[in-house]
Formats: C-alpha cells, sequence, structure tokens
C-alpha cells in the first residue's frame, strides 16, 4: 500500500507539469494587455511599458513559464496583478468556501441518488423505475446555470423562503476560524448563524448536486442489477433472508465499487466545476474568484487556481483508489 501511495505521489509530477504548461499557454494566447487592465484605457505607453517590464511580460514566453515553474516548486504561485497578495493565500482564503460548497452538493447527491438507485433496482421495469430514470437523465441534461436561475426564482423571489445568494445574512455574527461556515458556527456552537448558513446553502447545493445525483442514481441502478442477477444472491433468497439482509449486507457491498469510484470522480469534478453555481448564487469562493481573475486578466490567479483544481482532483482519486482496499479486502496494490 505504502509504495503504491508514493508511485502515485511521484506521477503526479508530470501531471503538475503538463497542467501548467498547457495553462501557461493558454492563458498567454488570450487576447489582452494585463498591464494595460489594470492602469485602464487612459494610461499612457510608458506607464504600460513599466509595468509589463516589472512584471517581466515584456520577457520571452519560455522565460516566463521557467520564473513561473520554479516559483511553483518552491510553493509560490506568484501575485496577483490586481491585489498584489499571494496567490496562494488568496486561494487558501476562498477554497474553504468551495468546499463547503461541494461537500454539501455531494451528501445531497449520495444521500438522493444512493437510495433511489437500490430502489430503482430492486423494483426494475416497475413505474418508480422508469420514473426515476427518466428524472435522472433530465438531471444530467439540465444546464446548471438554468436551474440556478430557477431556484433562485421560485424559492427565494416568489416563496421567499431561503436566501437567493452570498454564505451569510447581513447582521448575523460570527468569527471566521476555519473559514468552513458551517464548522465555525458548530465551534462556537452558535446555532442562529448555523440555521443562517445552512438556509444559505440549500440552493446552491442542490444546483450543484443536481448531475452527479443522476449519474450516481443511474450507476447506482446499473451496478446493482449486475449484483442482484449472480448466483450467491439467488443462494441468499434460497435461504430464507430478508430483502433488506440480501440487498444491504450482500448485493450493495458488492456493488460499491463503481458506486464510490463515480462519488469520487464526481466530487473531483464539483471541486474544480462550481465556477458558475458559484457565479450565479455570488458565492465566494474559488470558482468565482478565478472568473473575476479570467476578466480582470491576471494571469497568476488562473494559472494557481487551474493548477489547484488539478491537483486536487488528482488526490481525490488517490483516495479514491486507496478506499477500494477497504470496501473489498480481496484488492491488493502491488
Amino acid at each position: 500500500m505504502t509504495s503504491y501511495i508514493i508511485k502515485r505521489l511521484l506521477a503526479l509530477v508530470p501531471v503538475i507539469i503538463g497542467v501548467a504548461l498547457v495553462v501557461f499557454l493558454i492563458i498567454h494566447l488570450i487576447p489582452g494587455d494585463p498591464a494595460q487592465t489594470m492602469l485602464g484605457e487612459r494610461a499612457t505607453v510608458e506607464a504600460i511599458e513599466q509595468l509589463r517590464e516589472s512584471m517581466g511580460l515584456n520577457e520571452p514566453l519560455y522565460i516566463q513559464f521557467i520564473s513561473f515553474f520554479k516559483g511553483l516548486l518552491s510553493g509560490d504561485l506568484g501575485r496577483s496583478v490586481m491585489s498584489n497578495n499571494p496567490v496562494l493565500n488568496e486561494i487558501s482564503v476562498r477554497f474553504p468556501a468551495t468546499l463547503e460548497l461541494s461537500f454539501c452538493a455531494m451528501i445531497f447527491a449520495v444521500g438522493v441518488g444512493i437510495p433511489a438507485g437500490i430502489f430503482a433496482a430492486t423494483h426494475q421495469n416497475s413505474f418508480f423505475d422508469n420514473a426515476s430514470m427518466l428524472i435522472a437523465l433530465i438531471g444530467v441534461s439540465m444546464p446548471i446555470f438554468w436551474l440556478g436561475l430557477m431556484l433562485i426564482w421560485l424559492f427565494a423571489v416568489i416563496l421567499g423562503w431561503l436566501p437567493p445568494s452570498s454564505r451569510l445574512s447581513v447582521g448575523v455574527e460570527l468569527d471566521y476560524i476555519t473559514n468552513i461556515l458551517l464548522v465555525d458556527s458548530i465551534i462556537q456552537l452558535n446555532w442562529n448563524a448555523f440555521k443562517n448558513v445552512f438556509s444559505h446553502l440549500i440552493l446552491p447545493s442542490v444546483a450543484l448536486g443536481t448531475i452527479p445525483l443522476a449519474i450516481i442514481a443511474r450507476m447506482t441502478r446499473s451496478s446493482m442489477l449486475e449484483v442482484l442477477k449472480q448466483d450467491y444472491i439467488r443462494t441468499a433468497y434460497s435461504k430464507g433472508l430478508q430483502d433488506r439482509m440480501v440487498v444491504y449486507k450482500h448485493a450493495l457491498k458488492n456493488a460499491f465499487i463503481p458506486i464510490i469510484t463515480v462519488v469520487g470522480l464526481q466530487f473531483g469534478v464539483l471541486l474544480g466545476g462550481a465556477v458558475l453555481t458559484e457565479t450565479i448564487f455570488s458565492w465566494p469562493g474559488l470558482g468565482k474568484y478565478l472568473v473575476d481573475a479570467i476578466y480582470s486578466r491576471d494571469f497568476p490567479v488562473v494559472q494557481g487556481g487551474i493548477l489547484f483544481f488539478a491537483i486536487a482532483f488528482v488526490i481525490v482519486n488517490l483516495l479514491v483508489d486507496i478506499s477500494y482496499a477497504a470496501i473489498d479486502p480481496r484488492i491488493e496494490y502491488k
């Protein structure tokens, strides 16, 4: 196990180099001048050239990439063009918000998707099976931006049940410790803030978790149907075991490998794919921060943010692979 983990971590190095190179080239091929963006349209040519020289933008692309990669090896992702703060500090402040949103969205997706898939598989070709798979197909096909806007319109504007944006209402007091507000409110036993934070999480979590929910439900149904056809399941039924025992102890445990794979992959996708959701709901996470950085031509922020998401995705995949042995002891890592 240890040697396998070390090999996977070493394999992360070429991934980081490749992602860094691709992102660097794509960002620098986008039309526009970040120095012009910073100084404004009325800036003089001399001022723009001076700023470009101070930022190293006058250097050839390969020199700029070498400088960027040298900083990356030392844990330095550069400084934001707009705020002049270290990019790593900016990411560390905003990533907890994205992590909190992604985690809640995944709880919603798993909590609804797996039971729906199990029930559909155990009632194959029934009305619920057909209806759930139709809903899952609609969920996969539904654009997040449209669903988010519809949720805001219905539950925030028309019904007024839930807040439409942000993480915390104005006037609600809460000290930021981990910047994961649910955790912070629990640590401080501030239940008023906990309810407020939870109410702000509902709409964006549902919008972000709908597509993973549909995928997880379909995968659970497919995997369960395959396992339920096995001989040992028929043997378990012939012994007089109850349906609940056969389904949850024997079938689900053996069907869980592809399910956990999908859950892990979807969680990695959520971490990097919350951009639209965060933009629609004005969620101050890393996704919205990257969108703002793209508009302002903030190269270091965009490069560092995308690279951070790539590393997080690879680490999530590694954790999923390691979890296989805990689910199925027959699996060995060599």
